[in-house]
């Protein structure tokens, strides 16, 4: 576990929600159902929702698999999982998603246990990214199938130049107003080291996925990686 990481996303919890929207200008919630579709959660599924945050995710894959369903939302945040389980109080009816505190790289669960899994802004956060991918294939049953959302360094520089400026110039001074500019500052360092969509292809198919797929949104600025055990 990342305690640098985690105590940021411990400090902007009470503003993660208010601020993805403005900064996404609310095309997260697009994104993110794209995301649980892409998992192929379905009816009565157990589902993993990886690096939960505040919850968005998981409620999404709780409304995918229903009543028979159940849904794990994992996140080495306290904060974050405190804001989950109160935001999840308002949700009808109230999904059945048990919310656990845990370390992407050492999950605390058996092998071949979920149907399905999603991961959302989490993947380029964690300390060892090949570890991760190989904890997420441990638990998935055979056949199952995991989509991760996160950023990503678009091929084209003008776009990726765009993407510089809006992060440097419209994120950070956003987050600055609300008293949190240096845990917003991080993410443009943190892309530039995050693997590209066709090297993240690389690492999961390394640790065992059979069939994996990225697929480049939001003009190549964000991607999903679809992987099948």
């Amino acid at each position: 576990m990342n305690q640098e990481i985690c105590d940021i996303f411990d400090r902007i919890a009470p503003v993660y929600d208010e601020l993805n929207n403005w900064l996404s200008l609310g095309q997260h919630r697009i994104w993110k159902e794209m995301t649980v579709k892409w998992s192929g959660a379905k009816p009565g599924d157990t589902c993993l929702d990886l690096c939960c945050g505040s919850g968005d995710l998981a409620f999404r894959l709780a409304r995918y698999v229903g009543t028979m369903g159940q849904v794990y939302g994992v996140d080495f945040s306290p904060k974050l999982l405190a804001v989950a389980q109160v935001r999840a109080q308002g949700q009808y009816p109230e999904p059945a998603i048990a919310w656990i505190q845990g370390d992407a790289l050492n999950l605390p669960f058996n092998a071949n246990y979920f149907d399905a899994g999603t991961m959302g802004y989490g993947l380029r956060n964690v300390k060892d990214i090949p570890r991760s991918l190989e904890e997420l294939h441990r638990v998935l049953k055979p056949g199952g199938k995991a989509a991760i959302l996160d950023f990503h360094r678009p091929k084209n520089q003008q776009i990726r130049a765009f993407q510089q400026w809006y992060l440097n110039n419209i994120v950070v001074p956003l987050a600055q107003q609300m008293g949190f500019k240096e845990e917003y500052a991080y993410i443009n360092p943190s892309l530039d080291r995050f693997p590209t969509g066709q090297e993240q292809v690389g690492l999961a198919r390394e640790v065992g996925f059979t069939s994996v797929t990225h697929y480049p949104i939001a003009n190549d600025m964000m991607g999903v990686l679809v992987v099948n055990k």
